[in-house]
C-alpha cells in the first residue's frame, strides 16, 4: 500500500506529496515547489529513500525547486507531459514575476504520456494525461490504494483555473468527466492546494462538476 503526506510549500501553500510504500520504504516527491528543508525533513521523519520527483505540470509552485532537489538527492525528474515544457524554461520569469529566487529550468529527465506507468518499491502509479489547467498537466492513480494525486486539475468544491497561456476550461472539464470521474466515487485525491476529498464527493457537490456550463468564461 501506498501512504501520503503533503506539506504545504512556498507562499502558495502548494501541497508537495512525500508518496511511499509501506512494504520497502522507497519514496517518491510529487511536485516540490519550494521550501525544500521543510519537504525533506518529512522524508527524514519517515525514514524513507527518495527514488524519484514526480511532476503533475510545469507551473512555479509545482515546479520550482525540481532541478534542485534533484541534484540534492541523486534522483530524476519525471513528467509532466511535454506539452509543458514551455512552462518549465519559464521557471526563471516565473520565479521574478513572483519574487522567488532566480528559479531554474527545469528538464525533465523522462517526459510522461497518458496511460505510462511510473514505479517505486511496490508502488504502481498509472499516469493519466489530463489536460485544462495546462496543456501538459498529468495526474497519478495508485489502484491498490484508491488514491489519486490531481495536482490543479480538481480541488474540495473547485477547479484549477483554465485563464494561463493554453489553458483551456472545456478541455479541464473534459479531462474531469473523461478520466477523473470514471476513476471511481470511492477514490480519495490530494491535490495541489487546499483539503482532500472523494471523486464521490466532488460528483455529488462539486458545481462546475454538475453545472460545468455555467461556468464557462469565468475560470
Amino acid at each position: 500500500m501506498m501512504s501520503v503526506q503533503t506539506v504545504a510549500v512556498t507562499a502558495f501553500q502548494q501541497n508537495c506529496a512525500v508518496l511511499s510504500c509501506d512494504a520497502t520504504g522507497e519514496a517518491a516527491i510529487v511536485d516540490p515547489g519550494g521550501d525544500l528543508d521543510k519537504v525533506l525533513a518529512v522524508v527524514e521523519e519517515k525514514g524513507v529513500r527518495v527514488r524519484m520527483i514526480l511532476l503533475t505540470h510545469g507551473h512555479l509552485d509545482h515546479a520550482g525547486a525540481a532541478t534542485e532537489l534533484s541534484e540534492r538527492l541523486g534522483v530524476q525528474v519525471i513528467g509532466p507531459h511535454e506539452d509543458d515544457q514551455f512552462w518549465l524554461d519559464g521557471m526563471p520569469g516565473q520565479a521574478r514575476m513572483f519574487g522567488m529566487g532566480s528559479g531554474e529550468v527545469v528538464m525533465p529527465d523522462q517526459y510522461l504520456v497518458d496511460g505510462d506507468k511510473v514505479s517505486f518499491g511496490e508502488v504502481e502509479l498509472e499516469v493519466l494525461h489530463c489536460p485544462g489547467h495546462t496543456p501538459g498537466h498529468v495526474i497519478f492513480f495508485d489502484a491498490a490504494s484508491r488514491v489519486a494525486i490531481v495536482g490543479d486539475l480538481l480541488f474540495r468544491g473547485s477547479i484549477g483555473r483554465s485563464d494561463f497561456p493554453r489553458g483551456d476550461y472545456d478541455t479541464l472539464i473534459r479531462s474531469l468527466q473523461e478520466k477523473v470521474i470514471p476513476l471511481g466515487d470511492d477514490v480519495l485525491f490530494h491535490c495541489g492546494h487546499g483539503p482532500t476529498s472523494t471523486i464521490g464527493r466532488e460528483r455529488q457537490t462539486n458545481p462546475y462538476l454538475l453545472e460545468p456550463d455555467r461556468f464557462r468564461g469565468m475560470s
